[in-house]
Protein backbone atom coordinates (compact mmCIF):
# COMPACT_ATOMS: atom_id res chain seq x y z
CA UNK A 1 0.00 0.00 0.00
CA UNK A 2 1.27 3.18 -0.87
CA UNK A 3 2.23 6.14 1.51
CA UNK A 4 -0.56 8.40 2.38
CA UNK A 5 -0.41 12.00 2.36
CA UNK A 6 0.60 14.40 5.06
CA UNK A 7 -2.50 15.54 5.44
CA UNK A 8 -5.95 14.78 5.03
CA UNK A 9 -8.87 17.70 4.77
CA UNK A 10 -12.73 16.55 5.37
CA UNK A 11 -14.71 18.89 4.18
CA UNK A 12 -18.65 19.19 5.59
CA UNK A 13 -21.32 20.04 3.44
CA UNK A 14 -23.36 22.50 5.56
CA UNK A 15 -24.81 25.46 3.05
CA UNK A 16 -23.92 23.13 -0.44
CA UNK A 17 -24.58 24.91 -3.96
CA UNK A 18 -22.61 28.12 -4.18
CA UNK A 19 -21.22 28.40 -0.94
CA UNK A 20 -19.43 25.01 -1.28
CA UNK A 21 -17.84 25.69 -4.96
CA UNK A 22 -16.51 29.28 -3.35
CA UNK A 23 -15.77 27.00 -0.33
CA UNK A 24 -13.80 24.45 -2.74
CA UNK A 25 -12.24 27.40 -4.95
CA UNK A 26 -10.35 28.01 -1.35
CA UNK A 27 -9.29 25.18 -0.51
CA UNK A 28 -7.66 24.21 -3.49
CA UNK A 29 -5.89 27.32 -3.83
CA UNK A 30 -3.37 26.64 -0.75
CA UNK A 31 -0.17 28.44 -0.54
CA UNK A 32 2.98 26.38 -1.12
CA UNK A 33 0.49 23.21 0.83
CA UNK A 34 2.28 19.44 2.25
CA UNK A 35 1.13 16.59 0.16
CA UNK A 36 -2.72 16.70 1.35
CA UNK A 37 -5.83 15.02 -0.31
CA UNK A 38 -9.41 17.13 -0.24
CA UNK A 39 -12.08 14.73 1.21
CA UNK A 40 -15.77 15.64 0.06
CA UNK A 41 -18.27 13.28 1.61
CA UNK A 42 -22.33 13.94 0.15
CA UNK A 43 -25.06 12.23 0.73
CA UNK A 44 -27.99 11.96 -1.59
CA UNK A 45 -29.74 14.30 0.19
CA UNK A 46 -27.70 17.23 -1.79
CA UNK A 47 -27.72 15.98 -5.74
CA UNK A 48 -26.50 19.61 -6.73
CA UNK A 49 -22.59 18.34 -5.65
CA UNK A 50 -21.38 15.39 -8.21
CA UNK A 51 -21.58 17.85 -11.21
CA UNK A 52 -18.78 19.88 -9.60
CA UNK A 53 -16.49 17.34 -9.56
CA UNK A 54 -15.25 18.13 -12.95
CA UNK A 55 -14.92 21.55 -12.27
CA UNK A 56 -12.59 20.56 -8.71
CA UNK A 57 -10.55 17.11 -10.18
CA UNK A 58 -8.15 17.59 -7.40
CA UNK A 59 -11.09 16.91 -4.75
CA UNK A 60 -12.13 13.64 -4.00
CA UNK A 61 -15.77 13.81 -4.34
CA UNK A 62 -17.47 10.55 -2.11
CA UNK A 63 -20.55 9.61 -2.56
CA UNK A 64 -21.86 7.87 1.25
CA UNK A 65 -25.12 6.78 -0.41
CA UNK A 66 -28.47 7.37 1.22
CA UNK A 67 -28.70 8.24 5.07
CA UNK A 68 -31.45 7.92 7.09
CA UNK A 69 -31.25 9.76 9.92
CA UNK A 70 -33.30 9.06 13.25
CA UNK A 71 -34.79 12.80 12.93
CA UNK A 72 -36.12 14.44 9.49
CA UNK A 73 -33.68 15.81 7.71
CA UNK A 74 -35.99 19.00 7.84
CA UNK A 75 -34.89 19.44 11.52
CA UNK A 76 -32.02 20.60 12.87
CA UNK A 77 -31.59 17.11 14.86
CA UNK A 78 -31.61 15.72 11.24
CA UNK A 79 -29.60 18.00 10.04
CA UNK A 80 -26.82 17.50 12.15
CA UNK A 81 -27.25 13.75 12.36
CA UNK A 82 -26.39 14.01 8.46
CA UNK A 83 -23.20 16.41 9.40
CA UNK A 84 -21.90 13.59 11.40
CA UNK A 85 -22.26 11.00 9.83
CA UNK A 86 -20.81 13.01 6.90
CA UNK A 87 -17.56 13.57 8.84
CA UNK A 88 -17.63 9.99 10.13
CA UNK A 89 -17.08 9.11 6.44
CA UNK A 90 -14.80 11.15 5.61
CA UNK A 91 -12.42 10.33 8.74
CA UNK A 92 -12.71 6.63 7.95
CA UNK A 93 -11.63 7.24 4.36
CA UNK A 94 -9.06 9.29 5.26
CA UNK A 95 -5.02 8.44 4.47
CA UNK A 96 -3.32 10.88 5.78
CA UNK A 97 -0.94 11.23 8.82
CA UNK A 98 -2.93 14.02 10.05
CA UNK A 99 -6.71 14.76 9.43
CA UNK A 100 -7.94 18.26 9.50
CA UNK A 101 -12.05 18.84 9.64
CA UNK A 102 -13.53 22.12 7.72
CA UNK A 103 -16.74 22.73 7.12
CA UNK A 104 -17.84 24.84 3.77
CA UNK A 105 -18.96 28.31 5.72
CA UNK A 106 -15.25 28.53 6.59
CA UNK A 107 -12.81 29.36 4.07
CA UNK A 108 -9.15 28.73 5.13
CA UNK A 109 -6.17 31.46 4.71
CA UNK A 110 -3.67 30.07 2.00
CA UNK A 111 -1.14 29.16 4.26
CA UNK A 112 -3.45 26.97 6.17
CA UNK A 113 -2.43 23.80 5.34
CA UNK A 114 0.88 23.75 5.65
CA UNK A 115 0.65 26.18 9.06
CA UNK A 116 -1.45 22.40 10.72
CA UNK A 117 1.74 20.15 9.71
CA UNK A 118 4.24 22.61 10.94
CA UNK A 119 1.97 22.63 14.27
CA UNK A 120 1.74 19.36 14.75
CA UNK A 121 5.19 19.01 14.46
CA UNK A 122 6.02 21.48 17.03
CA UNK A 123 3.86 21.45 19.75
CA UNK A 124 4.03 17.45 19.65
CA UNK A 125 -0.13 17.50 20.22
CA UNK A 126 -2.74 15.44 18.98
CA UNK A 127 -5.35 17.64 18.70
CA UNK A 128 -4.69 21.04 16.78
CA UNK A 129 -7.30 23.72 16.07
CA UNK A 130 -7.43 27.21 14.99
CA UNK A 131 -8.70 30.71 15.02
CA UNK A 132 -11.89 31.36 13.54
CA UNK A 133 -12.09 35.00 11.85
CA UNK A 134 -15.56 36.64 10.99
CA UNK A 135 -15.81 36.51 7.01
CA UNK A 136 -16.86 40.33 5.74
CA UNK A 137 -19.07 41.81 4.77
CA UNK A 138 -21.45 40.65 7.94
CA UNK A 139 -24.88 42.21 8.81
CA UNK A 140 -25.00 42.80 12.45
CA UNK A 141 -27.42 39.49 12.81
CA UNK A 142 -24.94 37.46 11.26
CA UNK A 143 -22.24 39.16 13.42
CA UNK A 144 -24.02 38.24 16.08
CA UNK A 145 -24.61 34.59 15.15
CA UNK A 146 -20.85 34.83 14.84
CA UNK A 147 -19.96 35.84 17.69
CA UNK A 148 -21.68 33.47 19.79
CA UNK A 149 -20.53 30.39 18.38
CA UNK A 150 -17.11 31.94 17.67
CA UNK A 151 -16.62 34.94 19.03
CA UNK A 152 -13.87 33.20 21.96
CA UNK A 153 -11.84 32.25 18.89
CA UNK A 154 -11.10 35.65 16.59
CA UNK A 155 -7.87 37.38 16.59
CA UNK A 156 -6.44 38.19 18.22
CA UNK A 157 -5.30 35.70 20.98
CA UNK A 158 -2.37 34.22 22.17
CA UNK A 159 -1.62 30.82 21.06
CA UNK A 160 -1.22 27.23 23.55
CA UNK A 161 -3.29 24.82 25.25
CA UNK A 162 -7.09 24.76 25.58
CA UNK A 163 -9.90 23.47 27.06
CA UNK A 164 -12.33 23.97 23.54
CA UNK A 165 -11.30 24.22 19.93
CA UNK A 166 -14.19 24.29 17.22
CA UNK A 167 -14.99 21.51 14.96
CA UNK A 168 -15.15 23.68 12.24
CA UNK A 169 -11.11 24.37 12.58
CA UNK A 170 -9.73 21.24 14.39
CA UNK A 171 -6.76 18.70 13.14
CA UNK A 172 -5.80 15.15 14.24
CA UNK A 173 -3.09 13.02 14.47
CA UNK A 174 -3.50 9.60 12.90
CA UNK A 175 -2.85 8.12 16.34
CA UNK A 176 -5.34 9.45 18.00
CA UNK A 177 -7.77 8.74 15.59
CA UNK A 178 -7.24 5.37 15.34
CA UNK A 179 -7.30 5.32 19.29
CA UNK A 180 -10.83 6.79 19.06
CA UNK A 181 -12.31 5.08 16.12
CA UNK A 182 -14.83 3.29 18.27
CA UNK A 183 -16.11 6.93 19.81
CA UNK A 184 -16.54 8.60 15.83
CA UNK A 185 -16.98 5.65 13.39
CA UNK A 186 -20.81 5.96 12.99
CA UNK A 187 -21.16 10.13 14.24
CA UNK A 188 -18.83 12.47 14.89
CA UNK A 189 -18.98 14.65 18.13
CA UNK A 190 -16.16 16.71 18.94
CA UNK A 191 -17.02 17.14 22.58
CA UNK A 192 -16.58 13.47 23.40
CA UNK A 193 -13.25 13.30 21.72
CA UNK A 194 -11.65 15.95 22.85
CA UNK A 195 -13.54 15.06 26.36
CA UNK A 196 -11.44 11.15 26.11
CA UNK A 197 -8.24 12.82 25.23
CA UNK A 198 -7.99 15.26 28.01
CA UNK A 199 -8.69 12.47 31.08
CA UNK A 200 -5.81 10.74 28.98
CA UNK A 201 -3.87 14.03 30.21
CA UNK A 202 -3.23 15.05 26.46
CA UNK A 203 -3.80 19.05 25.58
CA UNK A 204 -5.86 20.51 23.27
CA UNK A 205 -3.76 23.25 21.21
CA UNK A 206 -5.20 26.17 20.21
CA UNK A 207 -3.33 28.10 17.33
CA UNK A 208 -3.43 31.46 16.32
CA UNK A 209 -1.99 31.16 13.07
CA UNK A 210 -4.21 28.20 11.47
CA UNK A 211 -6.86 30.81 10.60
CA UNK A 212 -10.32 30.20 8.78
CA UNK A 213 -13.07 32.75 7.45
CA UNK A 214 -16.52 31.65 8.75
CA UNK A 215 -19.67 33.32 7.34
CA UNK A 216 -23.20 31.89 6.62
CA UNK A 217 -25.42 33.05 3.99
CA UNK A 218 -28.00 35.87 5.05
CA UNK A 219 -31.02 34.61 7.51
CA UNK A 220 -33.49 36.48 9.47
CA UNK A 221 -33.69 36.43 13.25
CA UNK A 222 -37.12 34.16 13.02
CA UNK A 223 -34.74 31.41 11.50
CA UNK A 224 -32.03 31.77 13.90
CA UNK A 225 -33.54 31.91 17.27
CA UNK A 226 -34.97 27.94 16.49
CA UNK A 227 -31.91 27.01 15.15
CA UNK A 228 -29.85 28.43 17.63
CA UNK A 229 -32.04 26.35 20.37
CA UNK A 230 -32.02 23.11 18.41
CA UNK A 231 -27.84 23.05 18.15
CA UNK A 232 -27.66 24.44 21.92
CA UNK A 233 -30.30 21.29 22.65
CA UNK A 234 -27.90 18.81 20.41
CA UNK A 235 -24.85 20.37 22.56
CA UNK A 236 -26.33 19.27 25.93
CA UNK A 237 -27.39 16.31 24.58
CA UNK A 238 -23.64 15.55 23.84
CA UNK A 239 -22.28 16.68 26.44
CA UNK A 240 -24.50 14.75 29.08
CA UNK A 241 -22.70 11.74 27.41
CA UNK A 242 -18.93 12.95 29.63
CA UNK A 243 -20.58 14.02 32.62
CA UNK A 244 -21.81 12.94 36.00
CA UNK A 245 -25.34 13.29 37.29
CA UNK A 246 -24.11 15.92 39.97
CA UNK A 247 -22.02 18.11 37.15
CA UNK A 248 -25.81 17.64 35.01
CA UNK A 249 -28.12 19.24 37.92
CA UNK A 250 -25.43 22.04 38.55
CA UNK A 251 -25.73 23.29 35.07
CA UNK A 252 -28.96 22.95 35.46
CA UNK A 253 -29.81 25.08 38.23
CA UNK A 254 -27.29 27.10 37.12
CA UNK A 255 -28.51 27.81 33.86
CA UNK A 256 -30.50 31.34 34.94
CA UNK A 257 -26.98 33.29 35.69
CA UNK A 258 -25.39 31.89 32.14
CA UNK A 259 -27.47 34.46 29.30
CA UNK A 260 -26.25 37.47 31.41
CA UNK A 261 -22.71 35.96 32.51
CA UNK A 262 -22.08 35.49 28.30
CA UNK A 263 -23.03 38.83 27.23
CA UNK A 264 -21.09 39.83 30.11
CA UNK A 265 -17.80 37.60 28.65
CA UNK A 266 -18.57 38.40 25.13
CA UNK A 267 -18.46 42.08 25.42
CA UNK A 268 -14.81 41.84 27.55
CA UNK A 269 -13.87 39.68 24.55
CA UNK A 270 -14.88 41.52 21.89
CA UNK A 271 -13.34 45.03 23.68
CA UNK A 272 -9.82 43.26 23.83
CA UNK A 273 -10.20 42.40 20.48
CA UNK A 274 -11.42 45.70 19.45
CA UNK A 275 -14.73 45.16 18.53
CA UNK A 276 -16.26 46.74 21.48
CA UNK A 277 -18.48 49.15 19.65
CA UNK A 278 -19.65 46.50 16.77
CA UNK A 279 -20.43 44.08 19.71
CA UNK A 280 -22.84 46.51 21.84
CA UNK A 281 -24.45 47.79 18.21
CA UNK A 282 -24.94 43.71 18.10
CA UNK A 283 -26.19 43.07 21.64
CA UNK A 284 -29.79 42.97 21.26
CA UNK A 285 -29.44 40.14 18.65
CA UNK A 286 -26.68 38.82 20.65
CA UNK A 287 -29.10 38.79 23.84
CA UNK A 288 -31.69 36.64 21.96
CA UNK A 289 -29.48 34.44 20.09
CA UNK A 290 -27.74 32.90 23.89
CA UNK A 291 -30.80 32.97 25.68
CA UNK A 292 -32.16 30.83 22.86
CA UNK A 293 -29.04 28.32 22.75
CA UNK A 294 -29.00 28.16 26.33
CA UNK A 295 -32.70 27.64 26.75
CA UNK A 296 -31.98 24.38 24.10
CA UNK A 297 -28.77 23.66 25.68
CA UNK A 298 -30.49 23.22 29.26
CA UNK A 299 -33.45 21.40 28.06
CA UNK A 300 -30.65 18.88 26.13
CA UNK A 301 -29.17 18.47 29.92
CA UNK A 302 -32.64 17.76 31.12
CA UNK A 303 -34.31 15.27 28.63
CA UNK A 304 -30.89 13.82 27.48
CA UNK A 305 -31.88 13.73 23.70
CA UNK A 306 -31.09 15.89 21.00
Amino acid sequence: MSEGPELSIVVTIIDGGEPLRDFLRAVTSFDHPPSHEIILPYDASRPEVPAMAAEFPTVTFLDIGRIDPIHPITTEAGLHELYDRRRARGLAASRGGIIAILEDRGHPRADWARQIVRLHAETGCHVVGGGIECREPASLLNFAFYLTDFGRYGLPFDSGPAEWVSDVNVSYSRQSLEEMRHLWKERYHEPVLHDYLMKKGEKLWLSNEMIIFHGRPPCTLSYLIPERFHWGRLFGHIRTMTMGEGERWKLILMSPLIPPLLWVRHGLTQRQKGRGIRYLKALPYTMILTTSWILGEVWGYVTKKP
